[in-house]
């Protein structure tokens, strides 16, 4: 937006919600909330309750992008009343706290805006958040932790369900890896462009003679499963092991063998659940998680099968991302969008809207970003 007058502002961005709400049509999502309604009110909905929790997510979902909708018509109403009123009785503080809501709203269909953009194949999704230290010893375990953090700390603030179910703690501080659910809708559309190397310079915590650090963690998003994918798994291509689950300094949490690994022998890929009680609990959250990692093999290959016939090469934007440096100046830069601040505190509290929001926009501008 670039208009200084009010007036033609507030026009322009009522012309933007309308585009938006074009594209999200809310006369179908009020249809849907009203089905789930129905499905909420079954008095035998709760004795399923992974389909129980599916329903109520989904419906409070749709609520709350209705109430959003008519809520930003609603102030964009107001704010225009208000610059009249500022203007007739000539008002500057009042012409001040319109012109502070006018730019709040602008920030919050700008975001807005940005959902119409995810229209990705399996965008609306969920995501599973994996994070594994990769080069820089216990800097790195530090800095891996460091991300996890950043990111729940980001679902916190817009209000979004997560649930870590599995980390692996590194012997000095911080983690080898994690694995985590966002369990929001369109949670993978918003998250896909953080896959990759996450690079942070700082001065070391560990070490004696204070020297600065450069460590790097590894930052992969997909897609959660849904009843409708194929993906099946044949019993005698999963190896499973139980064992107990330890948390920071190898304390243990439980006295029960109830972590489980399942380990895909064609594949090799490992996955492990350590978050519930009950072993079949971690086994059947840990299949869940192997589907969506099969699922994002498969996805990738046909992409990448796509792309030869085309004759292009696949997209390499998940490689190193983004540059966080705490030392010896203050400065976090994403490397493809060349968006950065020097509020690097922010960041690693979850402030991520800017970013992932340029990450959003950089992406449909990659021929294989599907």
């Amino acid at each position: 937006m670039t208009s200084t007058d009010p007036a033609a502002e507030i026009s322009e961005l009522s012309s933007t919600l309308a585009s938006v709400a074009a594209v999200l049509n809310p006369d179908v999502m009020r249809a849907e909330a009203e089905g789930l309604r129905a499905q909420a009110g079954e008095p035998g909905l709760w004795e399923d309750q992974e389909r129980a929790q599916a329903v109520t997510r989904r419906l409070s979902y749709l609520e709350g992008e209705l109430a959003r909708l008519d809520k930003l018509r609603s102030r964009l109403d107001d704010t225009r009343v208000m610059f009249e009123l500022a203007e007739s009785e000539n008002d500057e503080a009042y012409r001040v706290e319109a012109a502070r809501e006018l730019a709040a709203l602008r920030k919050e269909i700008d975001q807005l805006e940005i959902r119409t953009l995810l229209s990705g194949e399996y965008d609306s999704r969920e995501a599973l958040i994996s994070i594994n230290a990769q080069a820089g010893g216990a800097d790195a375990a530090d800095w891996a932790q460091n991300l996890q953090r950043m990111y729940l700390r980001w679902a916190e603030r817009h209000g979004y369900p997560t649930e870590v179910y599995y980390t692996s703690y590194a012997e000095e501080a911080g983690i080898k890896s994690t694995t985590f659910a966002i369990k929001a809708p369109y949670a993978y559309g918003t998250l896909r462009g953080e896959h990759g190397t996450h690079r942070m310079v700082r001065i070391s915590k560990y070490d004696n003679q204070g020297r600065r650090q450069t460590s790097f963690a590894g930052v992969d998003v997909i897609p959660v499963v849904d009843q409708a994918d194929d993906i099946d798994i044949p019993e005698d291509e999963i190896r499973v092991d139980v064992y107990r689950s330890s948390g920071p300094g190898g304390q243990g949490v439980n006295t029960t063998d109830s972590a489980v690994r399942l380990t895909h022998l064609p594949t090799g890929i490992v996955v492990s659940c350590q978050n519930e009680r009950s072993q079949m609990q971690n086994k059947a959250t840990a299949m869940a998680v192997l589907k969506a990692k099969l699922l994002e093999r498969k996805r990738e290959e046909q992409e990448a099968k796509l792309a030869n016939l085309r004759g292009e090469t696949t997209s390499s934007w998940g490689t190193q991302i983004r540059n966080y440096v705490l030392h010896p100046y203050q400065n976090v830069k994403d490397v493809r969008t060349g968006l950065e601040t020097g509020n690097t505190s922010a960041v690693l509290d979850g402030e991520i809207d800017d970013f992932i929001e340029a990450e959003i926009r950089w992406l449909r501008t990659q021929p294989a970003a599907g």
